[in-house]
Parts: C-alpha cells; structure tokens; sequence
C-alpha cells in the first residue's frame, strides 16, 4: 500500500502541476499604464523575484561555463562575458510578501524588451549573439518573437542616460541651490557685479515694458531686449547667461536668489557634460515661478520615462531596497549591470561594490538548494522544483490576486513566480523564517544574511570576504577543496586520451607523482593535475619547464606535452583569450608572457645611467 507520505507527494506534484499561475504580459502599449501599478506592489512586497529570457548561454565551449574549478574572479570574468556577448529579450518580475511560513502572494509581470534606437542616437542597439537551441527553446514556450521586436520596451541604462540628456542639450531647472563653502576670490567679485548689474538692468526693462502703454515706448523697450540679449521661454522673457566654469554656475545661482523672487534659472548643458550657460526666465510672480517649476518638473520627469524606458523598473527595485531574489545571481546581476546601470567593471570587487548600490540584497535560490546538500546538479527552476517536490514535503500555497484580470493562457514568464515558490519552499525545508519583526519593522533572517550578495554558484566561495578564498572545487559533486597552487593545467597529448590514461601516463613518468594526486579533463584538449601534497606542483611545473627533463617525462614533453599554472588559467580569463579550446587559450598565454619578458629584457637594456659628476654645478661658474 502506498504509505500516507508518499499520497501528501502526489497530491502536492498534482496540484502543482495543475494549477495555472497566469502572469501579467507588459509590453510597449500598456508599459506606461503598468507602471504606477507595479510600483504600488513593489513598495507593499516584501521580496522581488526576477527571471530572464537571453538570446543564449555561456556555452559552447563548455570551458566558458562557469566550472566548479574557477575562482570567484575567473566566474566574474566568464559571467561578465556573457553578459556582453547576449541580448535579453524577456524580463519577469514578481514582487510577493508572506503571509505566514507556508503561503505568499505574488504579483507577477513579464515584459517584452529589444533594445531599439528610439533617441536616433546609437543607443542602446548593438550587435547580440543568438544561439539556435536557446531560440528554439523560448519558441517552444510560444515566445512571440514579431511582438518581441515590433512591441518590445526599449531602454537606456544609467550612463546612456546621462549621455542622451547631454545630446539633446535639454535645459533643465535648478530646483536646488546649496551655499558654496568656498572662500570667495576677487575675481568672483568682478564677476558677480558685472552679472548682477546685467540682469537687474533687464530686470527692470521687462518690468517697464509690460507695463508700458506707448507704442514708442513699447518699440524702445523691444529695441533695448534685443540689444540686452532678451528672449522669450514659454511666452516668459529670459536671458541667457555664458559661463566658463561650475564656479560661475554656482555664483550665479546664489546672487539671483538675492536679487528677486521671481527669477527662475536653467541649466543649458553643453556636449561635454560641463554647462554651456544659464538661461534666466522672468515670471509674473512668485507663484507664476513655482507653477512654471512644476510644469518643466513634469516635463523633465516624462521625458526621462521616455528615455529610460524598461529601466524604470530596475530603478522602482531599486529604490525600494527590498531584497531580490535570484536563480543564479552571477548570470543574471551580470547582465542587469550591463544592460541598464553602466559597463562592467574589470574587477570583480568593484562589480559586487557598484551591484550592491542597486540592489544591497540578492538572494540566490541555487545556493540556497546547495545549502541543503544535495548532490544532484539542478539545471533549471522547473528541475528544482521536481527535486524538492520528490524529496521533502513542505507544501506552499500561491495566491495571486491580479489573476482574474490577466488573459487566459498567457504563462510566458512565469518563472519568476516559480521562483517565489521556489523559495519559500526552501526557507520551510530549511526551517527559517525569511522575516524577523524587531520593534514593528521587518528585518532579513540572519540565516539569510549570511547568504545575501554570494555571486558565485558554489558555497565554498565567500565574495563578502576580502582578499576572496582561493581555494577551489575541482569536482561539483565533491566537496573536498584544493589551493590553486595546487593545480596544474596539462594539455598537448593525444585526442580521445582519458583522466585515466592520463594519470597512468604521469604516474609513470617521474617520482613526482608517488604521491597523491588526480587528473580531471576540462574539454578534449586540455586537464587539471591536482596534487594533494603543497609543493609538489612547483616542482612539477619547474621539471616541465627547465632543460633538464629525463626519463619517460620527456617523452611527454617530445609529443607536445604542455603545462601551465593557474595564474596562467586568470591570465586567459582576464585578457578575454576565449578560445574554442582551453588548450589553445593557454597556449597564447603562454606566449604573451613570453614576448613581455623579452620586451622587458629590452627595455633594461636601454637604460641610461645618471652619474653627478656630470652635473654642472651653476654656483661654481
């Protein structure tokens, strides 16, 4: 008889699998209708899941994935290339709270996203790769690529941004004006006097010429603007104003707030960034000036929608500071910083540093799965789920009260909402508790913060902790770690040679290998050497590398046996050597070393000697 346990299972695997979770489809029509209602659930959330759907994957070669070999710099460098190599096509987002420990309610939302030139200024389209199986993997889903293309939200990250504003040379208001701190020179003076002078003399022009009644009179005061400089903004005269410096931006945003009420000053940007001028507008009155604020504050405030785009849902995230909650947080935090907040940095260290301004919390759901210990690799969400659905029973229940009002049949992107349930899953196996109330206000569990902003897929790597542990996996289903001064790279020997031949082939070879040690192939070109006992390693490579090689070592060497150490494997990753075999990658390594220490031999040849009796002395003269 099937044992009550196992009938909770089915019954949970069934109501699973039968539930349909719909989700809201976002794309460039209803984009600006969305927004006001997605950031009313965002603030009112507790979590904010995100998936996404990209034009491929880090492989092939297998080598560009990220291996359980590869330090938490090496992962950054590979994730940091395929975030530059793939475009995203589909965002989802669900923001959810907890009710209680076993159910959530979620508001989920899919947008369509292709990075169109809107602005005509080459930004953001740019070349993408596409890999087949990753298209025919979203077209099995029935991912409508015409409505991805025609119908797909654009944006503009935050460095874009900034650029687009200075192109298009927008004037935007100076709302804020802070006293300088510093001491004020002559020349400010000069300069102040001259400016003030200018502008209460057009000041006063203005005032008379609207109110003057003589058509002479008005044909003199239109002669004297035009002579002043006066023009008109928004049927309000200004005058425009060079400056040559931020300082004079600032001297002049002080003098006019002494001078009236009534005067309004611009910021006209120039190309480079820096101000070109401000622009001084004349109001009626005080209250004519705060109502022509809000006017261009709106103004300013739909255009910036307008060039933002879909990256005014990364900014409502942001802002809100909730946690987030992730699949692979690397991949996917990665690719969210190239696309809407700036270029990837070089460095790992200032990568975590400017991701952690956006988002301060990112959970990743495949560490926590490894938390658990299983030693079963979990491809995907939907494998995840079936996991922990056939291993332990801590049911979830889902509600989602936008559901009535969605289209039926529209589940593209629901992944995001299986991430939600994914994860309270997960707190329940794990028995924590994601929230903890101190004194009325929400707290992340301190199990969780321990693991928050881990952008590496294995647990043993910390990247909280500086310098960054640089002992590594070898293999994903063996938790025994090894230095990487331990680790030798081998490649040159022949296609289709096994670890196993490998290692008999080494065993054979050289005392060296007397000791414990293991081989593990990477691709079919190239293996990792592991030895077990520090300093064996360096002697390995220091045998390999000298002129004095003897014995069956030698003939591994004579049929092109190769060796390199892991700094070598860094100097691959950082330099972007990604070839389609790891052999042929170190191998240009290797080189380039080379040709640096003969370039560095050459420049110490050319050094000139400094000798003071060579020196004249001018006071001996």
């Amino acid at each position: 008889m099937v044992s009550l346990l196992q009938q909770l299972f089915l019954q949970q695997r069934r109501s699973l699998c039968t539930k349909r979770w719909r989700v809201k489809q976002v794309n460039n029509s209803n984009f600006p209708q969305c927004l006001h209602e997605i950031n009313t659930h965002i603030t009112h959330s507790d979590f904010v899941a995100l998936s996404m759907e990209k034009t491929g994957f880090p492989a092939p070669p297998s080598w560009h994935r990220v291996l359980p070999f590869d330090t938490v710099e090496t992962a950054y460098l590979k994730a940091r290339l395929s975030a530059h190599r793939f475009q995203l096509l589909q965002f989802s987002v669900c923001p959810f709270s907890i009710s209680d420990s076993k159910s959530l309610i979620a508001h989920p939302y899919n947008f369509l996203l292709f990075p169109r030139d809107e602005l005509s200024m080459g930004m953001p389209s740019y070349s993408f790769s596409c890999q087949p199986s990753a298209l025919a993997s979203m077209a099995s889903q029935g991912f409508d690529f015409n409505a991805c293309i025609n119908d797909g939200i654009s944006y503009l990250s935050r460095v874009q941004e900034s650029v687009a504003k200075i192109r298009l040379g927008t004037a935007s208001p100076s709302f804020c004006v802070m006293k300088s701190s510093s001491i004020s020179t002559f020349a400010d003076t000069v300069f102040v006097e001259r400016i003030k002078s200018r502008i209460k003399h057009w000041r006063k022009t203005c005032k008379i010429s609207c109110t003057s009644e003589n058509k002479d009179e008005e044909l003199m005061n239109s002669l004297r603007n035009i002579v002043l400089g006066s023009e008109q903004f928004r049927s309000r005269p200004c005058l425009t104003v060079d400056v040559c410096s931020e300082r004079q931006v600032q001297l002049i945003m002080e003098m006019l707030v002494e001078i009236s009420d009534d005067l309004l000053p611009l910021i006209i940007p120039a190309k480079s960034g820096s101000t070109q001028a401000v622009r001084v507008v004349l109001a009626n009155s005080k209250e004519d000036k705060d109502f022509l604020e809000r006017e261009l504050q709106n103004v300013e405030e739909e255009e910036t929608k307008k060039i933002r785009g879909f990256r005014e849902v990364i900014d409502l995230i942001s802002a809100s500071q909730k946690p987030v909650i992730s699949y692979n947080s690397l991949n996917d935090c990665t690719l969210i910083h190239s696309k809407f907040i700036a270029p990837l940095p070089t460095e790992v260290d200032e990568f975590v540093s400017s991701m952690c301004t956006v988002f301060p919390k990112v959970l990743d759901v495949n560490y926590l799965i490894r938390v658990i210990g299983t030693k079963r690799k979990v491809a995907n969400i939907p494998n995840a789920i079936s996991y922990l659905n056939n291993h332990f029973f801590a049911p979830v229940d889902v509600k989602i009260p936008d559901q009535g009002t969605l289209n039926e049949g529209k589940s593209h992107g629901i992944n995001a909402l299986r991430l939600c349930y994914l994860f309270i899953k997960l707190c329940s196996i794990l028995k924590i508790s994601p929230y903890v109330n101190e004194s009325g206000s929400k707290h992340l569990a301190a199990e969780l913060e321990d693991v928050s902003n881990v952008f590496h897929p294995c647990p043993a790597a910390d990247i909280q902790e500086l310098p960054f542990n640089e002992d590594i996996s070898i293999w994903a289903k063996n938790a025994r770690k090894v230095c990487i001064e331990n680790v030798v790279f081998l490649w040159g020997f022949k296609f289709g040679t096994t670890a196993g031949m490998l290692k008999s082939l080494l065993r054979a070879s050289n005392d060296i290998f007397l000791g414990e040690f293991d081989v593990k192939l990477v691709d079919k070109s190239c293996a990792i050497v592991v030895f077990w006992q520090p300093s064996l390693s360096r002697e390995f490579l220091d045998v390999m590398n000298g002129k004095e090689v003897s014995g069956a070592l030698k003939e591994l060497v004579s049929d092109g046996i190769r060796v390199a150490s892991y700094q070598t494997y860094k100097t691959v990753c950082r330099l972007g050597l990604w070839g389609m075999d790891l052999a042929e990658s170190l191998e240009r390594a290797v080189e380039s070393s080379h040709c640096d220490a003969k370039i560095d031999s050459g420049r110490k040849s050319s050094e000139i000697h400094w000798y003071n009796d060579d020196i004249i002395n001018f006071d001996d003269l």
